[in-house]
């Protein structure tokens, strides 16, 4: 479909859907279809626009040049924004086309989606029923099919509760990897831009894009030993009780663990006590003064203009004593260590998203009691600088049910591959590329031809530093493959030339930079890396050995690969020994 076909369908839903409580303001048409003309003159003059045509709806506490930031509150903003914020340039450069900005909860304080001066937000399905928020209107019109893509904003789960609600995807990232110029901030210290899909995929490709720094601005690289995947077998923890959640929606959950467990994955179950007692300094300690921080100001000398409940925990962080900010900031720095200490050497941690569904009318009988209780699984992430993939995990009794996978920092792209394991409808095969590493985090293709193949012996050394496995993969005719003279067994590759070289089987991995090195010095004698040439052409690291040690070995190039010498020739026998 063309980007001006998606315009005109995104228009014609909006009307027909009738639901004006999404939007915040919407461009005029003729001005999306504009962008969206350029868009598809771009894409048939050959441009390679990864979000083609795609439609978006961005928060209305982030940027988009010609159209006032009011984060909900009509009197915060001034003027119309000047300039798209960078996340807004970046999905408008991959070509996307924005058609409007959305409601929320007002300067982004609630997980409800009624907060707003233009009204509560209502579920895609049950119209009685909140959206969650604050991110409300984004994650209903993509919910809809008003859009394929919006963003928000998450502080506490705001990116991740309107997504569970919505039986949508929901990334949030690591901390800082995203720019956040151009928005209004709600805590400057946990606030991250997020992204809603209806799919993994385009969610995946969609945040590849807002990630990163460039020459505009800059934004928190990953660590050098970020994992670039999941490894072949993930360790995930469960938490071992789940306070607050509906009972009902704990089967659900218990269907979401088993099938992790049926797609090869080891379950582990965990404390929460450490997370969940995190959870509560966001609001019930002394780091809610960053709300007042970011828009106090503004609160205390308009509160006619401001949500009463919105108004009121902002204005009542602007008595938090800096001292009590300071010792909560020890305690959570005390509780993250506790917690990763419980943790352990799980690679992820899988969570309900949140606690249950509730009507609009229990959320305007008890507003702060309910709002709280969506956050029981959401407001620890952030704090403890961790990230996490929202995704629908089914329904009940009309509900729709979500969990997330939350990882480490950095760890974005090992959530991501775990969250499609856990989708209930979802191809678990693991793509190629990840949106970390369309982001920057650097990635160095690496063929292996023995030991280090899936599934063999010493894989793990790979998936201990966080190596993704792409596939299977042929050298160009120029190698020889000999079984050399090692305790356990081992091939080694050795190029030869065309005159005698045959085309070698192997499996393409991608290591990090940072961990490449310390694969190399951890490579005991004879083997060694180097350059590789391929069976389309390209060169890539791979491995080799040492001359002698390939002369006094055993050809065994006949055979094509590895595992076809071990089956062929001994069967399971010495492919179990080593």
């Amino acid at each position: 479909m063309s980007a001006v076909d998606r315009v005109h369908a995104a228009y014609t839903t909006i009307e027909s859907t009738a639901r004006p409580e999404i939007w915040i303001a919407l461009r005029p048409l003729a001005d999306a279809l504009a962008d969206a003309r350029a868009v598809d003159a771009a894409v048939a003059a050959g441009a390679g626009l990864p979000l083609a045509g795609l439609t978006a709806a961005v928060k209305n506490n982030v940027d988009v040049a010609g159209i006032p930031t009011t984060a909900a509150c009509p009197g915060y903003a001034g003027e119309a924004a000047l300039a798209d914020a960078p996340v807004v340039a970046r999905l408008r450069a991959a070509g996307a086309v924005v058609i409007g900005v959305t409601n929320l909860d007002q300067f982004a304080t609630g997980l409800v989606g009624t907060r707003s001066p233009h009204g509560a937000v209502r579920d895609a399905r049950r119209p009685e029923y909140i959206s969650g928020g604050s991110s409300s209107g984004s994650a209903v019109a993509v919910a809809l099919g008003i859009v394929d893509v919006g963003i928000g904003t998450d502080t506490a789960g705001s990116g991740r509760v309107p997504a569970a609600l919505q039986g949508i995807v929901g990334i949030k990232p690591t901390y800082g990897v995203v720019p956040t110029d151009g928005v209004v901030p709600a805590c400057r210290s946990y606030d991250c831009v997020t992204v809603f899909a209806r799919d993994l995929d385009t969610a995946d490709a969609a945040m590849g894009v807002l990630a990163g720094a460039d020459e505009t601005t800059a934004a928190r690289p990953f660590p050098p030993g970020a994992p670039l995947g999941a490894p072949a077998e993930p360790r995930v923890a469960v938490p071992r009780e789940l306070p607050g959640l509906n009972p009902a929606w704990q089967n659900a959950f218990g269907d979401a663990r088993a099938r992790l467990e049926e797609r090869g994955v080891s379950v582990r179950e965990i404390d929460l006590t450490p997370f969940l007692e995190a959870a509560r300094l966001l609001y019930d300690g002394g780091l809610v003064a960053e709300r007042h921080e970011a828009v106090g100001e503004f609160v205390d000398a308009h509160p006619d203009q401001v949500d009463p409940t919105v108004g009121a925990i902002i204005s009542a962080a602007g008595t938090v004593p800096a001292t009590r900010l300071l010792r909560d900031r020890v305690r959570l720095a005390e509780l993250t260590a506790v917690a990763m200490a419980e943790l352990g050497d799980c690679d992820a941690l899988l969570i309900p998203t949140t606690t249950e569904h509730p009507t609009i009318a229990e959320v305007e009988a008890d507003p702060i009691g309910v709002n709280s209780r969506l956050g029981t699984y959401t407001n620890f992430c952030n704090l403890m600088d961790m990230c996490a993939v929202a995704v629908p995990s089914g329904t009940v009794d009309g509900a729709q049910f979500g969990v997330s996978v939350v990882a480490r920092a950095g760890a974005d792209a090992l959530a991501l591959d775990i969250a499609r394991r856990v989708m209930a409808h979802s191809d678990p095969v693991v793509r190629q590329m990840v949106w970390p590493m369309r982001a920057g985090l650097q990635a160095v293709p690496l063929l292996v031809v023995g030991a280090h193949l899936r599934g063999q012996p010493l894989a793990w050394q790979l998936d201990q530093r966080g190596a993704r496995w792409v596939g299977p993969v042929l050298t160009a005719p120029l190698y020889r493959l000999s079984r050399l003279d090692t305790d356990p067994p081992k091939p080694g590759l050795m190029r030869v030339g065309a005159a005698s070289g045959a085309a070698i089987g192997g499996e393409l991995w991608l290591i990090g930079a940072a961990m490449l090195g310390d694969f190399l010095a951890a490579l005991p004698a004879p083997m060694m890396l180097g350059r590789v040439t391929l069976a389309d052409g390209t060169e890539v690291v791979g491995f080799g050995c040492a001359l002698d040690a390939w002369e006094s070995g055993e050809d065994i190039s006949s055979y094509g690969d590895w595992r076809r010498y071990l089956t062929d020739v001994t069967g399971n026998a010495l492919s179990e020994r080593v």
